[in-house]
């Protein structure tokens, strides 16, 4: 009897040991992402001021990739056909964990590092998403884990995939069809925001189209019987759009601009055109509701007498959570904890914060990790995709002042200061500390794997959204008929 309580307790002492000597590791990665911080943050605020495009953050991706390079990293670039995609691979063998790095920025926002709206001349893009320290900080998170693989001969490959056009472009979709995820155990990625939080969280999956009405240009008073109007049939289509919205599921989301209407009110327009969003939390539902608006299309073209083009530029998958996971996220992200800000920054941003709400001010936010839940998230994203190809999860860091919306010059000019850094940091640490985790402990894959099985179902056959296309490079560029 004796023995065998000698036996527990050395056995109680050698998982102390264990646990101990993990948790100084992550101390030590903790350490070197605080010493190498101004490092990072002046790498990311490079990529915000170059503030590129989707599938054009040539500048963006070469700074992320030679930084990698430098760092032991072997880097893969034009993955699946796409010149800014990349893959760095640090390590051998199994098991193989990813960390998603995005960098492009949103065009028809411009904003200086400033708490009033400043416009910055002859700039006509910003990171309004944070991108620029989504990529810088995701590397971060990268260089210390093969750090940390080195100096303790870990085994296991890490994978840190630079995915551009995220916003529109679907850049993932493609890397995923190209089957660039293929034998990866896990994958984690983050995102900047108003707050710290690791939720297992849904999305909305998401497909878009421009759609191109091509007609006859004629004087509009002169001979207006000769003419064919392009921009009618954009306006005959938006208006049964519009009345279809009465008609769908009431979690379904659709948006369009008009994106070229005409030049010239005393000319028949001959070419214009319409760009979509449609949006529902189940893939297959939201085929069914798109090929509906996509036959409001044809019968708009029909009666207006012109023809229609469509192209389809993207589509998303929904978010698959994945809670085995996110609780080992949640559980760093809490170790890490959140950051202060000093006098400066509470300055600007309760300036900042006096642009977006009149209510109860939300500060306070930075410094806190919120409670883990399951989150419906209304947006879209094309980690959607990997979601539904491997296991993964995700988190979000207070890079913004807290009640700040994405897609805003609120978020360009907080990202761009040392509240988006500090932010960035928080990630970085929680990215690393949990690969770590996903790397060394074989029950947390083969627990993150049942669950994803589990969630997909047996039936389950990946199929891109977006079809066949190939990735959209100029998407971004002015349209022409």
């Amino acid at each position: 009897m004796n023995k065998m309580v000698s036996m527990k307790l050395l056995m109680i002492v050698l998982v102390s040991q264990l646990s101990l000597a993990q948790a100084d590791e992550k101390q030590v990665v903790m350490d070197y992402l605080d010493q190498h911080s101004a490092g990072f943050s002046e790498l990311a605020m490079s990529i915000w001021d170059y503030a590129e495009l989707g599938y054009l953050e040539t500048r963006s991706s070469a700074l992320l990739q030679k930084t990698l390079q430098q760092a032991g990293f072997e880097v893969e670039s034009n993955i699946a056909g796409i010149p800014t995609a990349f893959i760095a691979s640090y390590g051998q063998g199994e098991p193989v964990v990813g960390i998603l790095a995005e960098f492009d920025a949103l065009p028809g926002i411009s904003q200086a590092a400033s708490p009033t709206r400043s416009i910055v001349e002859g700039k006509h893009a910003g990171h309004a998403c944070g991108h620029h320290l989504f990529g810088v900080g995701s590397m971060a998170a990268a260089m210390a884990v093969s750090r940390w693989m080195k100096q303790n001969g870990t085994p296991g490959t890490l994978k840190l995939y630079g995915t551009p056009a995220e916003e529109g472009g679907s850049g993932k979709v493609y890397m995923v069809r190209d089957g660039a995820f293929k034998d990866v155990d896990a994958v984690l990625h983050w995102h900047p925001s108003d707050r710290n939080v690791a939720n297992p969280g849904t999305s909305l999956a998401n497909k878009s189209a421009r759609v191109g009405f091509h007609g006859q240009s004629s004087h509009a008073a002169a001979a207006p019987e000769r003419g064919r109007s392009a921009l009618d049939g954009v306006e005959a289509m938006n208006f049964m759009v519009n009345m279809l919205r009465e008609h769908v599921p009431s979690s379904t989301r659709i948006h369009y601009v008009i994106t070229s209407g005409g030049a010239a009110p005393n000319v028949v327009p001959d070419f214009a055109e319409v760009y979509y969003y449609v949006r529902h939390p189940d893939a297959e539902k939201l085929l069914g509701i798109w090929d509906r608006v996509m036959q409001a299309a044809k019968a708009a073209a029909l009666g207006t007498g012109t023809e229609v083009s469509i192209e389809t530029m993207h589509g998303n998958h929904s978010l698959l959570p994945n809670e085995a996971l996110a609780k080992v996220m949640h559980a760093n992200l809490s170790r890490v904890g959140g950051y202060t800000m000093d006098e400066s920054e509470i300055h600007f941003a309760k300036q900042i914060e006096t642009s977006f709400t009149a209510g109860k001010s939300l500060l306070g936010l930075e410094q806190r990790v919120l409670p883990m839940r399951l989150e419906h998230g209304k947006g879209s994203t094309d980690v959607g995709d990997v979601s539904w190809i491997v296991p993964t999860t995700g988190m979000s860091a207070a890079t913004w002042v807290p009640g700040t919306s994405a897609h805003s010059w609120q978020a360009i000019a907080a990202g761009g200061t040392s509240i988006g850094a500090k932010g960035m940091l928080v990630a970085a640490k929680a990215l690393a500390l949990t690969a770590m985790d996903v790397m060394t402990d074989a029950q947390l894959r083969s627990a993150a794997l049942a669950e994803f099985d589990d969630r997909r179902g047996i039936d389950f056959h990946y199929q891109a959204l977006l079809g066949n296309r190939a990735p959209p490079l100029g998407y971004r560029l002015t349209s022409k008929p």
